[in-house]
């Protein structure tokens, strides 16, 4: 129990990393994949809070959220509905901004 206890926070640091992913040639730009026991509300709200010029639409029962230019989004997060809580996935759009590390700070604020 307690090597579990000591690895739990290395799982979290890892879906959390800096990684981009697959290559371009995979044609998958996921950045952030994971689930989150909090609601689809809960997490737009606080990702609304937490990053400036947070977009949100939904669509099929999704809340799509698309951070910076509403033409030109940086990142377009995807809260999908799921038993027991949301499946978020993060997409990287045109630019940065906010910067990488900013998003994914407030992706683990707001999903734990």
């Amino acid at each position: 129990m307690k090597k579990l206890l000591l690895l739990s926070p290395l799982v979290f640091v890892a879906a959390c990393g800096s990684s981009r992913g697959p290559g371009p040639d995979s044609g998958s730009d996921t950045m952030v994949y994971l689930s989150s026991a909090r609601t689809t509300s809960d997490i737009a709200r606080c990702l609304d809070s937490r990053l400036s010029r947070v977009h949100a639409s939904t669509s099929n029962g999704s809340t799509e959220l698309t951070v910076g230019s509403s033409s030109n989004g940086s990142y377009f997060i995807t809260l999908t509905p799921s038993r027991g809580g949301t499946v978020v996935k993060v997409v990287r759009g045109a630019s940065e901004d906010p910067p990488e590390e900013e998003l994914r700070f407030a992706i683990a604020r707001c999903t734990t």
